[in-house]
C-alpha cells in the first residue's frame, strides 16, 4: 500500500495531476451569475463529493442519467462550459434559476424574483431568452399575476426535457467528455491499485 508520498508510485501522482489538469481546462471555471446561485463554481478536491464518490466516480456518473449529471455540482460547472460552446446556458441558467427560487418562502421575495426571471428568460426578446412555446409563455406570464414557487413548473419542465433529449447526448458524446472519461477510468484504476483511502503523509 501506499502509505507515504515518497512511496506512491509515479505514475499515479502523474496520472492524478494529468487528470485534475484535464478536468480543469474542460471546465474552466465555469461561473454562473449570481441571478442562478452560483451553483455551477467548480471547485477540485482531494477528497470526496458530496455523496461520498471521489471525482473519478463522479465523472463516470455523469453518463448514467440526466439526474446524475444535474445532481453533481462539478457535473452541472461541465454541462454548463460544454452549453457555452453551443450558444445554449441559458437553459441550464433557467433550470439553475427555477431551482433555487423554488427554495423561496418569502411571498415578497418570490414575486419579486419570478418577476425577475420572467424578464430574463422568458419573455419575447428577452436577453436569456429560452425556447418554450407562445401557450407555456403566456401560461407563465399569467402565473405571475399570483407568484407561487410551482409558477415556472411547466416551463421548466420542457427545458428541462429539452436539454435531455438534445444537449445532454451531445454532451456525452463530446470529445471534452469522452476525454474526460477516460482519464476518469484510468484515474480511477490507479486509486484502486495505490489503495487511496490510505493517509498520505509527508
Amino acid at each position: 500500500m501506499c502509505r507515504t508520498l515518497a512511496a506512491f508510485p509515479t505514475t499515479c501522482l502523474e496520472r492524478a495531476k494529468e487528470f485534475k489538469t484535464r478536468l480543469g481546462i474542460f471546465l474552466h471555471k465555469s461561473e454562473l451569475g449570481s441571478d442562478t446561485g452560483n451553483v455551477g463554481k467548480f471547485e477540485w478536491s482531494s477528497k470526496h463529493s458530496r455523496d461520498g464518490r471521489n471525482f473519478s466516480e463522479d465523472v463516470l456518473g455523469w453518463k448514467e442519467s440526466f439526474d446524475s449529471l444535474l445532481s453533481s455540482k462539478n457535473g452541472v460547472a461541465a454541462f454548463h462550459a460544454f452549453l457555452k460552446t453551443e450558444f445554449s446556458e441559458e437553459n441550464l441558467e433557467f433550470w439553475l434559476a427555477c431551482e433555487e427560487f423554488k427554495k423561496l418562502r418569502s411571498a415578497a421575495k418570490l414575486a419579486s424574483r419570478a418577476h425577475k426571471i420572467f424578464e430574463e428568460f422568458i419573455r419575447s426578446e428577452a436577453p436569456k431568452e429560452v425556447n418554450i412555446d407562445h401557450e407555456t409563455r403566456e401560461l407563465t406570464e399569467k402565473n405571475l399575476q399570483a407568484a407561487t414557487a410551482t409558477c415556472f413548473d411547466v416551463a421548466q419542465g420542457k427545458i428541462r426535457t429539452l436539454m435531455e433529449k438534445d444537449s445532454y447526448p451531445r454532451f456525452l458524446k463530446s470529445p471534452a467528455y469522452r476525454d474526460l472519461a477516460a482519464q476518469a477510468s484510468a484515474a480511477s484504476a490507479s486509486q484502486s491499485g495505490c489503495s487511496p483511502a490510505e493517509p498520505l503523509h509527508t
